[in-house]
């Protein structure tokens, strides 16, 4: 019995592998007719499986892989990469994309303009750890556009306004407004941006604060929290500016990120600095400086554009900007300047005489009237006077033309002496109206900031 148990399954083994076989000819009868079975089935032979302590070769083509830690070669593709502003849900941010996108000549005339200054802005915000969609709000405020004056008396790219300037230490006197100052008015807008930023928890927030005021935000929360209503930026209370303002910015933002899908062509940029500053002992003429860098004086002046006069003083603590490709050509000539004792500025001061009218002033120094108005920023307001002191060209002035064809709409007066009245004892010498006092940089957490906008 136990003999006949030992047998039984090997038996039903063997049956059951016949009728499979039987089964897999009579549905292959191909297979059937090239493969006879010989009487004695031989075993089937199983393969072999690989070593595992050896290594198996893999015939597949690599999976290819994008590096992430190499920056992109365009500039864009690199704002695009730190877009991290939440996107904000209005359909003004339509409205806004159709007026830009029915303008597109004005699109790229934006994006041209910008191609100086946008490497600097991104490179700030990523070492401030920011959103890059900031690099696009001076679209918003200016067309990037250094030189634009608004109706408020804000001025430059970042459109700061005198009183925010002076906050951020913007130096702003008859010489240079630093409000223009690429590199300067660039830090000071991060600042404040950083600053009512920290105060909302919210870019939406902060944006309406930088266009309406911190505290015009502050009060319209407090309005809605005492309603119980919701307080993020689609639901306060605004102006139609700061209404329309962020989602001009989300509409910009939009465009960038997918300029194909709007029928927008977006010449790259190269993803390296495009200008580089440059220190100085002495001043020197604007039209002087770009002849050195062996650049147009209106490349000069856009990368330089916080200068109200043709001389560029030591006592502005500014370093001149320069396409970073002609910084290496200026410093050459620069040296060979001196060396044959050239020098750096050839205009000079004219001091009013008593009776002395401005027309032969002019005439003296081969220029019209009106530029040498233009020159001084005299205007109608402007009082002259005996001791008035004008800034005129001397023989070798050059570019006097171009420098005073972009003098500021607004310009200060110049800094003179004023005589105390009598009866003023204590006011023996009084301020000259627009000249700014030294003030003291205020912190970037907590500026005094009251104005209504920059």
């Amino acid at each position: 019995m136990s003999l006949l148990r030992r047998l039984v399954p090997p038996l039903l083994l063997l049956l059951m592998a016949s009728a499979h076989a039987e089964q897999a000819l009579q549905l292959s009868p191909e297979l059937a007719a090239t493969s006879a079975l010989p009487a004695a089935a031989t075993p089937a032979i199983l393969p072999t499986l690989p070593d595992p302590s050896q290594e198996v070769k893999d015939d597949l083509p690599p999976i290819p892989t994008i590096d992430l830690t190499t920056p992109p070669d365009d500039l864009w593709q690199r704002m695009r990469n730190g877009f991290s502003m939440p996107d904000l849900d209005s359909p003004l941010v339509a409205d806004r994309q159709a007026w830009y996108l029915n303008r597109p000549e004005l699109l790229q005339r934006i994006f041209e303009r910008s191609r100086r200054y946008l490497h600097h802005i991104v490179d700030e915000l990523e070492k401030r750890g920011m959103p890059t969609e900031l690099a696009l709000l001076p679209i918003v405020e200016s067309s990037f556009n250094p030189l634009a004056y608004s109706s408020a008396r804000a001025l430059g790219m970042w459109q700061f306004i005198p009183a925010t300037g002076k906050t951020y230490n913007l130096k702003q006197n008859w010489w240079l407004d630093q409000r223009r100052d690429i590199v300067a008015s660039t830090s000071a807008a991060l600042d404040y941006l950083q600053y009512i930023y920290e105060m909302h928890g919210d870019w939406h927030l902060a944006l309406a604060s930088y266009n309406w005021g911190e505290g015009a935000v502050g009060r319209a929360i407090a309005k809605n929290q005492a309603k119980g209503l919701p307080t993020d930026y689609l639901h306060l209370k605004m102006p139609g500016e700061t209404r329309y303002y962020v989602p001009k910015l989300q509409a910009i933002k939009n465009i960038i990120a997918q300029p194909q899908l709007f029928g927008i062509h977006l010449d790259p940029i190269p993803n390296r600095p495009y200008f580089a500053t440059v220190e100085r002992s002495e001043n020197m003429d604007v039209a002087l400086a770009a002849r050195l860098a062996e650049i147009p004086v209106e490349e000069f002046i856009a990368l330089n554009p916080a200068y109200s006069r043709p001389v560029m003083p030591t006592a502005a603590n500014s370093p001149l900007v320069l396409p970073a490709e002609k910084v290496q050509t200026f410093l050459a000539n620069l040296q060979n300047h001196e060396a044959q004792d050239k020098p750096l500025s050839a205009w000079l001061t004219h001091k009013l005489k008593k009776g002395e009218k401005l027309g032969n002033v002019a005439k003296r120094y081969g220029i019209s009237p009106v530029r040498l108005k233009q020159l001084n920023g005299i205007n109608a307001r402007t009082r002259i006077g005996p001791g008035f002191a004008l800034l005129v060209p001397g023989k070798d002035a050059i570019g006097h033309e171009a420098i005073a064809a972009r003098l500021p709409q607004t310009p200060a007066r110049p800094p003179r002496a004023v005589k105390a009245k009598k009866g003023k004892a204590g006011k023996a010498r009084a301020k000259p109206k627009g000249i700014t006092a030294k003030i003291r940089k205020a912190p970037a957490a907590k500026p005094a900031v009251k104005p209504k906008k920059r």
